[in-house]
């Protein structure tokens, strides 16, 4: 395999390229192909899947199988090709056979490449780190999402409902009059102010009391998602059955004994401290990371490519779906449920997969402008992470990840470092 031809397009990041594959890796490809197809040939005078090769070319033609063949070499081709130029392709826009004999096979591609991104005044960021002062006001707000934890709730009769109760509820819709599909529900526990129902319909509950019977009158939103609904005005006859409250339980010893392994209010005290100590340092540490690397995208100079955003979009869905299948859901049921499409659903990754690449892009141009290597011993370490992050055998990690793939991650973790050391940290 070689290449013939490489000619730059007068759009950014944009090549042609004229690839040249040889007789001889043409061939075993052809061989490949006939393998595979000739259990399904007949040849007359041979049993069916035995017939020579040279027979079916002879029978059908010598070019019986060279487009199969062609489509076998065209990814390997390409790599090679576009790695002899140096170029990182991001997409192929377009892909076709010149001339094809058994000499070999030469095409044509259009790519659109990684750009080569340029920065200046990357080491020496400023950035201000959060303060990590453990206060006793913090500690307090620990011990509230404790209690929170460990909260009951009560039925509530001596008072109206209010926000944050639950009201059991039956409620039934109606639209100029007549009842809606949907509309109806009975014994229905809603939280109040959890702006879950329609804007104005909790709302309207507070004041009330148990066995009340009242109607309320709401708009259903433009955007709603059954059509038929749609801005429409709508009354919604109510009865609350029950009120219910959250009770929080007092903060003593004893509540100390239930939610710990401490004995006084004192010591859970300073236990927590502790706790809020390190969070506070974990999510400082954090800001900062997110400093700079906002600083390095605003840096980043050139023209990316939208294909690379598209990818990256196309590659959070597909993590995305894994995340689903992991807990037993699917996508095509999610997007149902949330009344979207896969072009929506694309759409919500847009802005994380523009910073992913951008961030990405002026990593490996830091890396590139400060000559960052990247060791055998470095490789090796990594693997040895992900085998003991994975449970698996080094050997088999190694066969899993390309050397080549892993020393690019490498490499921008490196730049990373790099930056974060020399960055003015106030």
């Amino acid at each position: 395999m070689a290449l013939k031809e490489c000619t730059k397009k007068e759009q950014a990041n944009s090549y042609e390229l004229v690839v040249n594959v040889d007789g001889e890796t043409f061939d075993k490809a052809i061989n490949k192909v006939y393998k595979k197809q000739v259990k399904s040939i007949n040849v007359p005078g041979f049993r069916k899947g035995k017939a020579p090769r040279r027979m079916i070319e002879k029978m059908y033609g010598t070019e019986v199988f060279y487009e199969d063949a062609m489509q076998d070499c065209y990814p390997e081709a390409l790599y090679e090709a576009a790695k002899e130029e140096n170029l990182k392709i991001v997409k192929v826009e377009s892909l076709e056979a010149v001339e094809a004999n058994a000499e070999g096979f030469t095409f044509k591609v259009n790519i659109v490449v990684e750009p080569t991104m340029e920065m200046k005044d990357y080491l020496g960021i400023e950035v201000t780190k959060k303060s990590t002062e453990v206060t006793d006001e913090l500690v307090d707000e620990e011990i509230e999402k404790v209690r929170d934890r460990n909260s009951r709730m009560v039925t509530v009769e001596d008072r109206a409902a209010q926000n944050d109760d639950v009201a059991v509820i039956d409620f039934e819709g109606f639209v100029d009059g007549v009842a809606f599909e949907g509309g109806k529900a009975e014994n229905y526990n809603l939280k109040l102010g959890s702006g879950n129902f329609i804007p104005g319909f909790e709302e309207q509950i507070v004041g009330h009391n148990v066995d009340e019977e009242f109607s309320i009158n709401v708009k259903f939103p433009e955007d709603y998602q059954a059509e038929e609904l749609k801005g429409k005005d709508a009354e919604f006859k109510i009865k609350l059955h029950e009120i219910k409250a959250k009770e929080l339980p007092e903060v003593d010893d004893e509540f100390v004994k239930d939610v710990s392994d401490k004995e006084t209010l004192d010591e859970y005290k300073e236990e927590l401290k502790e706790t809020v100590a390190k969070r506070l340092a974990d999510e400082a540490e954090k800001d900062v990371d997110d400093q700079i690397a906002n600083k390095l995208m605003e840096l980043l100079e050139g023209e990316i490519p939208e294909a690379m955003y598209d990818n990256q979009a196309d590659e959070l869905v597909r993590e995305f779906d894994m995340r689903l299948r992991s807990q037993g859901l699917d996508m095509n049921t999610y997007m149902q449920y949330m009344g979207m499409d896969a072009n929506a659903l694309k759409g919500m990754y847009k802005e994380e997969a523009e910073k992913r690449v951008k961030l990405r892009l002026a990593l490996e141009t830091v890396a590139r402008k400060e000559n960052i290597e990247v060791t055998e011993a470095d490789l090796d370490e990594e693997y040895g992470k992900m085998a003991e992050a994975y449970k698996m055998d080094v050997d088999k990690v190694k066969a899993a990840v390309p050397a080549e793939s892993l020393a690019e991650d490498v490499k921008v973790e490196k730049a990373l470092k790099l930056v974060k050391e020399k960055a003015v940290i106030k």
